[in-house]
């Protein structure tokens, strides 16, 4: 189940961001949505 939270996770955010933020910027900001979508699926105990 986390699994595909993380995966949702990332994903929706990282379209928006890549539709929303310049080229660069979409890029640069993977990181601290990978870290994002982690904490959700894996640590904040949301869906445990």
């Amino acid at each position: 189940m986390e699994k595909k939270i993380f995966w949702m996770v990332f994903t929706v955010l990282g379209l928006a961001a890549d539709f929303t933020l310049p080229l660069w910027w979409g890029i640069a900001a993977t990181i601290p949505i990978l870290i994002f979508s982690w904490w959700v699926a894996y640590r904040s105990e949301w869906f445990g």
